[in-house]
């Protein structure tokens, strides 16, 4: 009898790990050998598998994709394990194994879990979830200046160690707007490395402009400069010009590899970003962003989801960061749920065009914090109180970390900040079903 033979194929880069506590290897070794809870002591960004015989253990961060797909052959299965999508079919065509895949048929890594796969045969056996990350819900006083300082302070010791973790000459960027959590990230960022005693100027605030018919100028320009001459800070403010014409559904949803229409939106702007930065400064690497603050703070329009409700709003856990959870009905296997799916609208533009970008609200001792906010007495339910929540607390927190005052807009999407809303819809019309047939034809 022949002998059954299991592969695994690891398409992930280690060297896009930016871990800051433990080497990638170390990393591994605490995934295989030690217990689930022990990966919430791993600091940084990870996308991570190991191996020991039949066993394949996987687990990653919230703000990176790792997908993985089981193939068979004669011989035994192989899993292949990548960050996109095209990168497991291309294996899988290198291999002539191409018939048997679907994209529906790889699988996201959902965050915050190890995954463990046993490759014992056909069938192969669901895979095994284990949470390591366990946020406590509710358990902060309701006093919105404790809560500032916890969440900010959180935030600015993200920021300063992944600062410290860059080299001293190179810039950074952040990608910038003036609302609320790119305006923390760069007061934060401003304020972490002024107290490291940095060369300041090696920070930018990076807005982009698509132009608003005769004015030529986007909203979040003119919010931008607003947010930093409120606070003596406008000559950081940079503007990158892009062309709305050149906005492609069809580009952005090969790279996110997704087709939710709110992500085909923001990444589309982010794409125009990355590009706008790239084509000016070559050699820029480091970008810095607010994703994940909505979701931290819960501050999306409720009324705009049919499925939600206040209650389901601050009743779930991280309910925005992960969606309704492994093992419940509407998680997506493929894809996982929340910003755990969505925060490929970040990751793919920034790895496109060869940036290391950073998202510290996405961290979980940031998020931990959010979660302990008594999100349920602070409002009593009230869905106006939870929309000013937000502002309230990130402002307190930013005046008493960073001692600067700064201006709090009215919420707006990052698409709709880079050109009128009305613009965006021209330039980007089609319904979720349309951009789901065109990702799905391109492996037609």
């Amino acid at each position: 009898m022949d002998a059954y033979i299991e592969r695994v194929v690891d398409l992930t880069k280690s060297t896009e790990n930016q871990l800051y506590n433990l080497t990638t290897e170390a990393a591994r070794w605490t995934l295989l050998d030690q217990p689930a809870s022990a990966m919430r002591d791993v600091e940084g960004s990870f996308a991570l598998l190991a191996r020991s015989g039949k066993t394949v253990r996987m687990a990653r961060s919230l703000d990176r994709p790792m997908r993985y797909f089981l193939a068979k052959r004669t011989e035994g299965p192989v899993l292949i394990v990548a960050a996109r999508i095209d990168e497991i079919f291309a294996w899988l065509k290198s291999e002539g194994l191409e018939g048997q895949f679907h994209p529906s048929y790889t699988r996201m890594v959902p965050a915050h879990y190890v995954t463990e796969i046993q490759l014992v045969g056909c069938p192969d056996p669901d895979p095994v979830y284990t949470r390591f990350f366990t946020p406590a819900m509710g358990t902060l006083p309701p006093d919105l200046d404790v809560i500032g300082r916890r969440y900010i302070g959180a935030l600015a010791e993200e920021i300063n160690l992944w600062i410290a973790n860059i080299p001293v000459d190179e810039p950074i960027g952040v990608c910038f707007s003036g609302g609320v959590d790119s305006g923390s990230v760069f007061l934060t960022t401003y304020h972490v490395m002024k107290q490291r005693g940095l060369n300041l100027s090696r920070l930018k605030a990076f807005v982009l402009n698509l132009g608003d018919g005769e004015s030529g100028v986007g909203p979040d320009v003119v919010q931008a400069r607003q947010f930093l001459d409120s606070v003596g800070l406008g000559l950081f403010l940079e503007v990158i010009d892009a062309n709305a014409s050149e906005i492609d559904h069809r580009e952005t949803i090969g790279v996110i590899e997704d087709y939710k229409a709110l992500d085909v939106q923001s990444a589309s702007m982010a794409l125009a970003l990355c590009k706008g930065i790239r084509e000016r400064y070559p050699e820029w690497r480091y970008l810095i962003d607010g994703d994940g603050g909505d979701e931290n703070l819960k501050d999306y329009p409720i009324e705009e989801n049919p499925e939600l409700t206040i209650r389901s709003v601050v009743n779930n856990q991280m309910l925005y960061q992960e969606g309704w959870g492994v093992g419940k009905i509407k998680h997506s296997l493929t894809y996982s749920g929340g910003l755990s799916r969505s925060y490929t609208r970040t990751y793919a533009p920034a790895h496109r065009y060869g940036f290391r970008g950073f998202s510290p609200f996405t961290r979980p001792d940031v998020i931990a914090v959010a979660e302990a906010i008594p999100f349920i007495q602070l409002t009593d339910y009230n869905v106006e109180r939870l929309y000013q929540l937000k502002g309230e607390i990130v402002s307190r927190g930013v005046a008493t970390v960073t001692n600067i005052r700064m201006k709090v807009f009215d919420k707006r999407r990052f698409q709709h900040g880079a050109l009128p809303v009305e613009s965006m819809h021209q330039r980007l019309p089609l319904k979720e079903a349309d951009y789901r047939k065109y990702f799905l034809a391109q492996y037609l």
